[in-house]
Parts: C-alpha cells; sequence; structure tokens
C-alpha cells in the first residue's frame, strides 16, 4: 500500500469539448501528454489513470501507463477516485486532472505537502492576470484565507465583487487585488475519498457545478496554496489550440 499515489480521473465524454482527452495534438491524444507530463515531472509517484470507458484504457494501456476502468456512472471525478483508491490503497492522493498538461513537480509537491496537514484536502490556485479570464465562466474563481491556508469559497462568478467599480475590473486592479483561479489539482486523506462519496451532492454543487463545494458544504476544511507555475487547462477546443501554440514555441 503506498503512502503517496497519483491518480487522474478519465471521462471520455465532455460537455464543453466532446472526446476531448482523445483529442490529437500534434499527432498525440491530449491524455498522453498529461501522461507523459507527470512521468517527467514527479517520477517518483506511482502513477494510475481511472478511466469510465475503454477507449480510453486501451489509449493509455497502449502507451505504457497503468489504468482502472471504473463505473461510468461516477457524477464527479472524486467519486472515480475513490473507486480507483479501492484498488490502489494509497494513504494520500494526489488528483492531476486529465486535462492539465502543464502540471509541474512543484505544484506536486505543494500538494504533497499540505495534504499532510490537518484538512483532509488540498487543491492549489494562481493569481488572475487578465481581466477577460477573470470575467470567463470556465474559468474557476477561488477565495481563500492566506493565514490560514484555507478555501473559502469556489465559483464560476467573478469573485470578490469590485462594489465600487460595479463589478468592471481591469487587469491593473487584478494585479493589485490578488484574486485567484482554482487550478484542478487536488489531494485527499484515502480514507476522506471513502466519506466523500458518501456525501449528498449539495445545493451549491449543484448550483456552480462544482463538486470541491461539496466538501465545504459538509463542514471539511480545504487547504489552498498559490502557485506561479504557468498552467493551461484545456476545457475547450480553443484552450486545445493554446496548448498547441505553447508546444510550437517550445
Amino acid at each position: 500500500m503506498p503512502a503517496f499515489a497519483l491518480i487522474v480521473p478519465c471521462r471520455l465524454e465532455s460537455t464543453r469539448f466532446p472526446r476531448k482527452l482523445l483529442h490529437l495534438i500534434k499527432g498525440k491524444p491530449l491524455v498522453l501528454w498529461v501522461a507523459e507530463r507527470i512521468t517527467a515531472e514527479a517520477p517518483d509517484l506511482p502513477l494510475w489513470f481511472a478511466v469510465d470507458h475503454p477507449l480510453l484504457a486501451e489509449c493509455i494501456e497502449g502507451a505504457g501507463f497503468r489504468a482502472i476502468l471504473t463505473d461510468a456512472r461516477h457524477p464527479s471525478g472524486t467519486d472515480r477516485l475513490a473507486e480507483a483508491n479501492r484498488t490502489v490503497r494509497a494513504s494520500y492522493v494526489i488528483n492531476v486532472q486529465a486535462d492539465e498538461p502543464l502540471v509541474s513537480g512543484g505544484q506536486i509537491r505543494a500538494l504533497q505537502k499540505l495534504i499532510q496537514g490537518d484538512a483532509p484536502m488540498a487543491t492549489l490556485c494562481t493569481p488572475f492576470r487578465k481581466a477577460e479570464d477573470f470575467y470567463n465562466p470556465n474559468q474557476v474563481k477561488v477565495v481563500r484565507a492566506p493565514a490560514a491556508a484555507r478555501a473559502l469559497y469556489f465559483s464560476r462568478s467573478p469573485m470578490p465583487y469590485a462594489r465600487d467599480l460595479a463589478g468592471k475590473v481591469d487587469d491593473a486592479w487584478l494585479a493589485a487585488h490578488g484574486c485567484y483561479k482554482h487550478l484542478g489539482l487536488y489531494a485527499y486523506h484515502g480514507d476522506f475519498l471513502e466519506k466523500f462519496v458518501r456525501m449528498p451532492p449539495g445545493q451549491l454543487e449543484q448550483i456552480e457545478k462544482l463538486e470541491q463545494l461539496r466538501v465545504l458544504e459538509n463542514g471539511y476544511p480545504i487547504a489552498i496554496d498559490v502557485t506561479e507555475d504557468p498552467t493551461i487547462g484545456v476545457d475547450t477546443a480553443e484552450d486545445a489550440a493554446k496548448f498547441e501554440a505553447h508546444l510550437g514555441r517550445g
């Protein structure tokens, strides 16, 4: 039973970008860009992919990585993690999203450190630089309590709300006021994953479609830290094009 394990939940279908994990970028499926990045950045941690469809398993295993086929009916990625960890049996689970191809070793190590504290779940955020990103509902915002290293709330809406400006902010305002984008990176106590799957989805979770709100609604703290490492979360076809352009600059 490993102390730490990296588990990547993978869903074949996506509302905003159907079958995005199999989308070819320079001839390689997105999910394999993520697999190779994780292996390069965190070679000391065992890695599994928790998939919901045989097509994903074939793609991942065909490239030499490990896949665990999980129930396609899971309502969230965390439910999928919990099922996979019944096989892996890690004490601490680090969850990298399958659409985060620029995850860094520094981010993974930050999660390792956070999750060994008293909070049963940990995550990361990064400062917003552009107002257009701050207003984009596909880029999730988080408000945090820096002194306690705790997340207070997550939302698709711009927050905090700049009342004196009627909510109309620019890049300079963002730089001055420390507004944060939530990244799709998590860590969990292994036993907390089992508690999570027994919690009913909360009202806020169902409204925002953000599963991490289930944890806050049930009274559990989420530890959070800030990372400055660059990231490109691939939520749309446009994001995939940005990642491909990034590769071209490398």
